[in-house]
């Protein structure tokens, strides 16, 4: 079997400027963070995002990676809405495709399929439609019906993360939810999996059943082993969201000064600079904690 593995700060390269790539996860949950905070440093950019999004979204903004969105939301999960985003949003400086969730969800099936679209109810008689005047409706061949013909939301390349995943590509999930993780690897040319974990092949047989080995090694294209390669995000059952870097994130989004206070400090260096950088902001609340009770 062919070993994938890469390093992380090689991914970037695979990329091309201009590119259509999808992220997986779920707004503030088990997006592959360390992907994104990778892909910051690069030459990469006006790029086709495609994302049920979060940070992930945020991050690339911020940026200046993204020339178009495709989404079906943009949330922090405990906080509504990502400032990034939402600045970019209301400036109107990207450009965006607004989707109902199950027409989301319709367009990365029908890319798995290889489908040019797939029928749905989802959107009818909905502004959606007004949002998307690209948009096409189709008549049911067997009834007296109509439906949304969601286009396929083709990906370049995928990006998703994952609790544990072998060399040659397997990737194993451990949380409550898969997500759409797996639509994601099959839509896209190219998938790349960071993990909490490299483990053996047979190891991933023995931590869950076998509906918890979401990706297939023939959709995989790279593996990076990258523990707390979720941060800030969730990645049950290693660690939760961390919900005071969270709300540290969103506050120096807030405001230009501060973010580029929070951008020199936790994203100018590599991952290893950024995890230390966290574990720093950690000491130092536990170390204000103590001074507050003593």
């Amino acid at each position: 079997m062919t070993d994938k593995t890469m390093a992380l700060d090689d991914f970037p390269a695979t990329l091309a400027s201009g590119s259509t790539i999808g992220i997986g996860g779920w707004g503030s949950r088990r997006k592959p963070m360390a992907l994104v905070r990778a892909l910051l440093h690069s030459d990469v950019t006006d790029l086709t995002v495609v994302s049920l999004g979060g940070p992930d979204v945020g991050l690339l903004c911020a940026a200046g990676k993204v020339r178009k969105l495709v989404y079906g939301f943009v949330s922090l999960d405990s906080i509504p809405l990502d400032p990034h985003f939402r600045a970019a949003r209301e400036t109107g400086t990207i450009e965006v495709a607004e989707y109902d969730e199950g027409m989301f969800v319709a367009g990365l099936r029908a890319a798995a399929s290889r489908l040019s679209f797939l029928p749905t109810r989802t959107g009818l008689r909905s502004d959606v439609l007004t949002m998307n005047p690209g948009l096409k409706t189709v008549a049911s061949p067997y009834c007296d019906e109509e439906h949304v013909a969601m286009p396929a939301l083709r990906l370049d390349a995928a990006l998703v993360h994952v609790n544990r995943a072998d060399r040659t590509g397997n990737g194993q999930y451990l949380g409550p939810d898969p997500y759409f993780d797996d639509l994601y690897a099959r839509a896209a040319d190219r998938c790349y999996v960071s993990c909490e974990e490299l483990v053996p092949t047979t190891a991933l047989l023995d931590a869950g059943p076998p509906q918890s080995l979401l990706l297939s090694q023939i959709f995989t294209t790279g593996v990076v082993e990258a523990p707390h390669g979720a941060h800030f995000t969730t990645c049950p059952p290693e660690y939760a969201r961390d919900e005071p870097f969270q709300t540290e994130y969103a506050t120096a989004a807030k405001r230009p000064d501060d973010w580029r206070e929070f951008a020199r400090t936790y994203l100018s260096g590599d991952e290893a600079h950024y995890q230390a950088a966290v574990a720093r902001f950690h000491a130092d609340r536990a170390g204000k904690r103590q001074e507050a009770t003593a």
